[in-house]
């Protein structure tokens, strides 16, 4: 028996009359409804946004704030580096892999200088420099990052060209863009009403989305959407039910959210039908530093290697969490250790050192002689400049020599939270499954039809993603796609089925606007 709340719609013909009324409804204010609101707002809509938060911003605002972008961007080109949407797309097809949505990701990398230039727009900006070292995220002002295109095997299958794109600021920057998304879906003149959750869609008798009920301070409010109501609710990490029935792999794991990425909008358009897609599919943080296991290694339970550690953090994360048998270190010695520059060291020191790997494997109970096996045969090939197992770049190759040391990522980075035992989660993710959605955001029943009048972007659709994920590539599908179904809603024929409101429209009542919240 499910314990979450009924999403059962409600027929339009069931409402007296509806409190608040516009042209396009979106529903969420992260980055793909900011952009959705946006562009339906230029296309000349009466836009109208809910936000069950008291302000805007959701997960988006959370985040590193990295944009993937490229295809020969300003930024790429002024750093030296020459690309084009074809190159581009090999790489994502491969490292969104296996099974990427190709038709989405095409139409991504074709946009993406334009996107970029769209966001100039809005008013960021990056700074035209590049930092050169692998990192969950730079802390500096570099605009431009690597994002795993130059490690094995991505740097066979594309030219290694750098597309991690990152406003002007240190550290997280999603709070940036969602700032100055916020300002510009304003400008446009949407309108948003905070604190206010929809709870069902509301259909006619032809079977079109016409709007929603929600609840604002446990009141029951109403909305009428003339064109057609926009998704961007986000995912589902924030459901432990969900997760139990379509991502399992997150159960005990960090959630990488607000807190509100429940799949409430996945839910209410499945309650009429609406198609799902890559339900099961997750993203997967691991806390072990970037910079500290291309020095060094990363290994399983049984003391062994199993990818090559340049790789983007996220790949190694999750071949690590989903495929191997824990728990998981990473392994250093002395040497490797004082290379670290502070800045990429985010206050982890290792606590547990040993004079020989006999004692740090006795120490981390891994069966004897598995440690000093593979160490023994990465320092065999690391001498030569090769990794014929993995395939680690020759720059991070050297020999590992005592002392050692080995870090826990259950240990987390300094300042992070903490069991009573002082260790936090070692891992956290998101949910990449969705709605089914075409390229313009339109929501497909399960005969594979479009839901007249519903559309979806963001988490709470599945976007470019297959079985892979590269940081920015949420936030830019995101906005990419919550821009065109906004666009797409505001192309809506207007059908008169709803009866007509009384005063008490979407301008008046509330009032509120995008960003005064």
């Amino acid at each position: 028996m499910s314990s979450l709340p009924s999403v059962e719609p409600v027929p339009a013909a069931s409402v007296d009359r509806f409190d608040h009324e516009c042209d396009v409804l979106v529903v969420g204010l992260g980055c793909a409804g900011a952009s959705a609101a946006f562009e339906a707002a230029t296309a000349g809509a009466d836009v109208l946004v809910l936000e069950r938060a008291s302000g805007p911003g959701g997960s988006s605002a959370l985040s590193g704030g990295e944009l993937y972008l490229g295809g020969g961007t300003s930024v790429q080109k002024a750093c030296g580096f020459e690309d084009d949407a074809d190159n581009m797309f090999a790489y994502l097809a491969a490292a969104l892999g296996p099974h990427a949505d190709e038709e989405k990701l095409r139409l991504y990398c074709d946009g993406s200088v334009e996107h970029f230039e769209w966001f100039l727009a809005r008013g960021l900006t990056f700074n035209e420099s590049l930092f050169d070292a692998p990192s969950w995220m730079p802390p500096t002002k570099d605009g431009l990052m690597w994002l795993g295109e130059n490690a094995w095997p991505y740097n066979t299958i594309a030219r290694p060209v750098p597309r991690g794109h990152r406003p002007a600021t240190e550290s997280f920057g999603g709070w940036l863009i969602m700032e100055r998304l916020v300002e510009a879906a304003k400008a446009a003149g949407a309108a948003c009403h905070t604190d206010t959750v929809a709870t069902a869609l509301v259909l006619d008798d032809e079977g079109r989305v016409v709007g929603v009920v929600a609840r604002r301070y446990g009141e029951a409010v109403t909305y009428r959407a003339r064109k057609g109501v926009i998704l961007t609710t986000g995912g589902f990490v924030d459901s432990e039910e969900m997760l139990r029935q379509h991502a399992p792999a997150l159960l005990g794991h960090g959630k990488v959210s607000d807190g509100l990425d429940d799949g409430s909008g996945i839910r209410m358009a499945a309650a009429i039908g609406a198609a799902t897609r890559r339900m099961a599919e997750v993203e997967i943080a691991l806390t072990a530093l970037p910079a500290m296991v291309t020095r060094g290694m990363l290994v399983n339970g049984l003391g062994q290697r199993f990818i090559n550690e340049d790789v983007y953090p996220g790949l190694f994360s999750v071949a690590a969490v989903l495929r191997q048998p824990g728990p998981y270190w990473a392994i250093i010695d002395e040497e490797g250790y004082e290379d670290i520059p502070a800045r990429d060291l985010w206050g982890v020191r290792p606590e547990i050192v040993a004079e020989t790997l006999a004692e740090l494997e006795e120490t981390l109970g891994m069966p004897a002689g598995a440690l000093e096996t593979t160490v023994g045969v990465y320092n065999r090939h690391a001498e030569r400049g090769e990794d014929p197992y993995f395939h680690k770049d020759a720059k991070w190759l050297r020999p590992l020599k005592p002392p050692f040391a080995a870090v826990d990522p259950r240990l987390g980075f300094a300042g992070g939270e903490r069991d009573s035992a002082g260790k936090g989660s070692g891992a956290a993710g998101f949910t990449l499954g969705g709605l089914h959605t075409t390229v313009d955001g339109a929501v497909l029943d399960q005969s594979g039809r479009p839901i007249p009048g519903l559309y979806a972007a963001g988490r709470a659709s599945s976007g470019i993603h297959g079985e892979g994920y590269i940081s920015g590539t949420s936030l830019g599908d995101g906005t990419f796609f919550g821009r065109r179904a906004g666009r797409a809603a505001a192309g809506e024929t207007a059908q008169e089925a709803v009866p007509e409101t009384v005063p008490g429209t979407a301008s008046e009542a509330v009032g509120e606007t995008v960003g005064e919240a």
